[in-house]
């Protein structure tokens, strides 16, 4: 059908939409944020660009932390990759679509539902960074380079790293098999995310990228969950009472925010949904 790069292929995400689009029968050629050379080096990815003259580009890589130690690293792969992949489209294959990643916390947050027109705002490294791919897509995209930016929000899936939270918890459920003596510690369980499965939403930025009207938009399931609602979710399927092995830390992580919900009627009129509810998921990272 055609030939599609991915940058940050290595990534749940990145896993999900490689395996979508060879289903339909693209050759997909896909880079990890630490290939030597890579997205960080502008002669690299117009190389690769000007090689493959790909049908679609997705800049998928990342540095997830919203700490402060982390904004050189935000910079160079997020927004400097994404100005390394829009200037070799628009030198060296123009009829390329590019998707570039935006995030629902490079909004400013009022504890309501987020779409794409919302306001931006600078609250951490990471949003400074996202912002700024995101106005570099804007740019380019008034020079003619059909580039599109899905605001994506908290989701997951069995390949998730164990250093988060929604993985520590079902792994720690895996693991115990009723054994009460051992807790797990847990700060705010009151934060209001969505648990969004990550193979419906790389279907939802197929479903952006696909279509030529939309350039923007939010991709989420616009339901939002506590993490007490995930915990109850794990421990049910094994027949647990979650209170029984959490034990909450009132001084540990503090939430940036208390409720990130999207706002997802962009997407969902250019006809996308997400299939795995809560439940669904929690039984995918059980097994």
């Amino acid at each position: 059908m055609g030939d599609a790069l991915i940058f940050g292929i290595s990534g749940q995400d990145g896993f999900y939409l490689k395996q979508l689009l060879e289903s339909f029968g693209f050759t997909v050629t896909g880079y990890t944020r630490d290939t030597v050379g890579g997205l960080l080096s502008r002669e690299f990815v117009e190389k690769e660009v000007n090689r493959l003259r790909p049908d679609f580009i997705f800049h998928l890589a990342a540095v997830s932390s919203t700490r402060h130690d982390f904004i050189f690293e935000n910079h160079e792969v997020i927004s400097g990759g994404a100005l390394n992949i829009l200037e070799a489209v628009f030198r060296c294959s123009p009829k390329t679509k590019v998707f570039i990643t935006g995030s629902g916390v490079q909004f400013k947050n009022r504890n309501l539902p987020v779409s794409e027109t919302d306001v931006f705002e600078a609250s951490s490294p990471y949003s400074v960074s996202r912002i700024h791919s995101v106005y570099a897509a804007r740019y380019y995209r008034r020079l003619g380079v059909q580039v599109y930016v899905g605001y994506l929000f908290h989701h997951e899936s069995p390949l998730r790293k164990a250093g988060h939270l929604t993985k520590q918890i079902a792994d720690f459920v895996n693991r115990i098999n009723g054994n009460v003596a051992e807790k797990i510690v847990i700060g705010d369980v009151s934060v209001r995310k969505e648990y969004g499965f990550a193979g419906d939403i790389v279907n939802g930025i197929w479903t952006l990228v696909s279509q030529d009207k939309v350039f923007e938009a939010a991709i989420g399931t616009g339901i939002a969950y506590s993490v007490a609602d995930w915990l109850e979710a794990c421990f049910l399927r094994r027949g647990l009472d979650w209170h029984d092995f959490v034990e909450l830390k009132k001084d540990g992580f503090v939430p940036e925010y208390s409720v990130l919900v999207s706002n997802p009627k962009t997407i969902g009129a250019l006809g996308w949904k997400p299939n795995v509810s809560l439940e669904n998921l929690a039984e995918m990272m059980l097994q």
